[in-house]
């Protein structure tokens, strides 16, 4: 059985918890800390892989299960699997993967299998980035895939598409197709995922499975994808560089990701709040 929490906070990553790349603050591990003190129980809710978290989730000693691909899974760090996934269907899939080929798209592709690369993929950098000083036990997978992948015998599940600087039409045709969630995660990042998948839904999801009432929650972003959260949780917080959109949808806005800000608002919003639960 889940420990008792008497809250839920979760954090978006980049440009929220951290600089991308980099590794979180000092400053911000010290409010983790004092979270975890408070009974809040704390994990990350990001659009990243599974593959690209685990040691964070190590160092910042998450004991709690991890929001990954956009509410795409919940990821178990410490025995490094999903307990949990939106897959795309294999016939959807299939047929996503050959659109895209064909349109050369810039594509990476989140399984549990490893991070795929499309042959025009831009993404590999930030994976390899990943990877440096990581065990190899504990680095994330990388498979290169080719224009016949569609077709061969089998593919694994995914749960999230990246695309980076798609063109207008190629975008808008998956925004339009109801069995997909479209949606901007970061300058020229586009997250395509089955219809439905959420941070929000994930994090409430979470909230449940711990046995955190879902009037204790809290969430933390900057972007578009991070809107679900803030607005779905009791009390959204965002960061002072985070959109308008986010901005609009969140109870409180404290400062920006490098000055701080996540830690501002624990000291000054999320545990002052949790002491009268």
């Amino acid at each position: 059985m889940p420990e008792i929490y008497k809250a839920l906070l979760a954090t978006d990553m980049d440009f929220t918890l951290l600089a991308p790349g980099k590794d979180v603050p000092e400053g911000n591990k010290e409010a983790i800390k004092a979270l975890k003190e408070a009974g809040v129980a704390f994990t990350i809710a990001t659009g990243r892989s599974s593959f690209l978290v685990g040691k964070f989730a190590e160092d910042l000693g998450i004991d709690v299960p991890i929001i990954t691909s956009n509410g795409g899974s919940l990821f178990d760090a410490a025995n490094r699997r999903q307990f949990a996934s939106r897959d795309f269907g294999d016939k959807k899939i299939r047929t996503l993967l050959r659109y895209l080929l064909d349109n050369n798209a810039d594509a990476t592709l989140y399984s549990d299998e490893g991070i795929f690369f499309a042959p025009c993929s831009s993404r590999k950098f930030f994976v390899e980035g990943y990877n440096v000083g990581v065990p190899p036990e504990k680095q994330s997978p990388i498979i290169d895939f080719g224009m016949d992948f569609p077709e061969q015998e089998r593919i694994p599940a995914f749960n999230k598409i990246l695309l980076i600087k798609p063109n207008k039409e190629l975008y808008r045709i998956l925004c339009e197709d109801p069995e997909l969630e479209a949606i901007c995660s970061g300058p020229d990042l586009y997250d395509i995922m089955p219809a439905g998948t959420s941070k929000g839904n994930a994090l409430l999801s979470l909230a449940d499975y711990l046995g955190v009432p879902r009037t204790n929650t809290f969430a933390i972003g900057d972007n578009e994808n991070d809107i679900s959260m803030i607005a779905g949780a009791e009390h959204g917080i965002a960061m002072g560089n985070a959109t308008e959109g986010a901005k609009k949808a969140a109870e409180y806005i404290t400062a920006n990701y490098d000055s701080l800000g996540f830690a501002k608002a624990v000291y000054e919003f999320v545990i002052p709040l949790t002491e009268k639960f």
